[in-house]
């Protein structure tokens, strides 16, 4: 059943949908020269009235995505399609049955299954057809008992499946069916060892260095077609956690701004991969997190950690904690796309625990006064080990004149933000003090000097950039920072890092490509000598998460 223009077999998702093969449209509206097999819309010649009769799509979505096909000359992929402001990656998994891309101008004769050769980029939804059980495998729309054991029988004779196009050497499964059951199956490979930094990516055919050491919008990688759906992640090989420095024990802190964090990004395989395996590998016991756009984003991490789901998250050799969260109740941060919260995320079973937070409100001056906007500070004491540490969340945006990247940002907004004089009386009653955080910018900043006044030091140097992306790996800005009052100075090990490895991954978006970064900013590492002792857990391996008064329930 191919089509003149190449898109894929369409599987109504219900058939009310259809009506003889075709969209049911509006009468006034004449979509004969878009309409692909009658079935799909091409999403390269819709216009904003067509694009919404698409789910979910109104008209300002409709208007975002005009504008977005027309800045980048067409749509490559229907996965480009995720990139649209309005879109992301939940939306499309609801549309993308229903839309296809081809050229504006040609078309191109394709069979279905010569275009698309594995899943999508959020397989990892589906079931993974090489470790599913007979059992499991009938829950797939379409396949009996008999044709679940023909899998298993022929995966036991011939090995692992190398793709699920390799579904149809099993007996009683044609191409129609496969047509029918790949998109809710995957095939997951296993992964070879690599010394490749910044999240490498390993094709099935060769092997590219980080995807951070250039461009993925280049000519220099070999990508198959369909996007990243023949890519899987390699995490940079690491030792074992010691946990000492010197002879003793350390426990390391860190921050971490994660730009805009909303649930869909979260949910988003490849950032949940990075966020969860630099924390491990990195042996951070204790995150003080940065622009979440919903509160509950931060718990999609804290699951993960605690039932994970993820291939590179279940193989972690070493003990991978019991983790916990809390997020601020109010907004702490106004950015371009809105309020932003903050929180912490830690390992409960390295002897840190949670005493209590509360959020420093700026005080509110008259009309003209410049701290009407400042952004609150979230407060969190902790107990780590035999030490209480209290740290303070900052959330600051870059200022307008250190803005380089081209974002399109509300100047007066950005001008607005800095630290209130109002923090001078919590630095003063506080004695174990980190206060940590994206400050958008370096430490040598005259709105830092509050912190100076107070004797707290800086422990990154302006010199030393901590933002990253593919096309500038090295960073060149100081936006984040770890600042210690006095006493702590005594139990710092003098170990400071901003960690550039295995911050991008195949399955995240980067402009119109794939391969990104799961955030421009890189972790900030500190490491503390502490009497940590490991507390004994009465149930290993379930969530418990704090967020304030508020205890979420996940499903185990």
């Amino acid at each position: 059943m191919g089509g003149s223009l190449g898109c894929h077999r369409s599987i109504p998702i219900d058939p009310t949908d259809f009506s003889s093969g075709k969209r049911k449209f509006s009468a006034a509206c004449n979509f004969s020269h878009i309409m692909v097999n009658q079935e799909r819309l091409n999403i390269n010649t819709a216009t904003e009235e067509e694009l919404m009769t698409l789910p979910g799509v109104n008209r300002t979505v409709a208007q975002n995505i005009v504008e977005y096909r027309d800045c980048i000359g067409g749509f490559k992929k229907v996965e480009d399609l995720a990139l649209v402001s309005g879109v992301g990656a939940t939306k499309l998994e609801v549309i993308k049955l229903e839309i296809c891309v081809s050229s504006r101008t040609s078309s191109s004769q394709h069979s279905p299954s010569s275009l698309r050769k594995d899943p999508d980029p959020q397989s990892y939804t589906g079931m993974n057809i090489n470790s599913a059980t007979p059992a499991q495998l009938m829950s797939i729309r379409g396949i009996t008992e008999k044709i679940a054991m023909n899998i298993v029988a022929h995966r036991a004779e011939h090995g692992p499946f190398r793709s699920i196009e390799d579904l149809v050497k099993v007996n009683q499964i044609n191409r129609s069916l496969l047509d029918k059951i790949r998109f809710q199956v995957f095939v997951e490979r296993s992964r070879a060892p690599s010394t490749n930094t910044n999240g490498g990516l390993t094709c099935t055919i060769k092997s590219h260095p980080s995807p951070a050491s250039f461009s993925l919008m280049s000519d220099d990688l070999d990508l198959p077609p369909g996007g990243p759906t023949q890519i899987i992640s390699v995490r940079p090989s690491v030792e074992s956690p010691a946990g000492l420095r010197d002879g003793k024990p350390v426990v390391r802190l860190a921050t971490w701004s994660l730009e805009g964090c909303s649930c869909d990004k979260a949910n988003n395989p490849g950032v949940k991969e990075v966020v969860c395996m630099t924390l491990l590998e990195n042996d951070i016991k204790l995150l003080a997190v940065q622009d979440l756009l919903e509160r509950e984003a931060l718990d999609k991490f804290c699951v993960e950690l605690n039932q994970a789901t993820l291939s590179s998250v279940r193989k972690w050799k070493w003990p991978q904690g019991l983790w916990k969260c809390v997020v601020s109740e109010k907004p702490t941060g106004y950015t371009s796309k809105g309020a932003s919260y903050t929180g912490f995320l830690w390992d409960s079973s390295s002897g840190i625990d949670l005493r209590d937070t509360a959020i420093l409100e700026p005080p509110i001056f008259n009309d003209k006064g410049n701290n009407s906007t400042a952004p609150r500070l979230f407060l969190a004491h902790f107990s780590v080990g035999s030490f209480e540490l209290a740290m303070v969340n900052v959330h600051m945006q870059a200022s307008a004149a250190s803005e380089s990247d081209g974002k399109n940002n509300n100047t007066e907004e950005i001008k607005c933000h800095h630290l209130s004089p109002s923090i001078q009386e919590t630095l003063k009653v506080e004695k174990e003090l980190v206060v940590l955080g994206n400050f958008g910018s370096p430490a040598q900043n005259s709105e830092l000097d509050i912190l100076r006044k107070e004797k707290l030091c800086p422990l990154i140097p302006s010199t030393q950039f901590t933002n990253i992306s593919t096309r500038s790996p090295q960073g060149n800005r100081c936006l984040d920072n770890i600042w210690l009052s006095r006493s702590l100075k005594k139990i710092y090990s003098g170990h400071c890092m901003v960690v550039r490895e295995g911050l991008t991954n195949p399955w995240i978006p980067d402009n119109w490509s794939w391969g990104g970064v799961a955030s421009d900013h890189c972790p900030v590492v500190a490491e503390f000598y502490a009497d940590v002792s490991s507390k004994g857990l009465s149930r290993p391996g379930v969530a418990a998460l704090d967020r304030g008064d508020i205890m979420p329930k996940h499903e185990r």
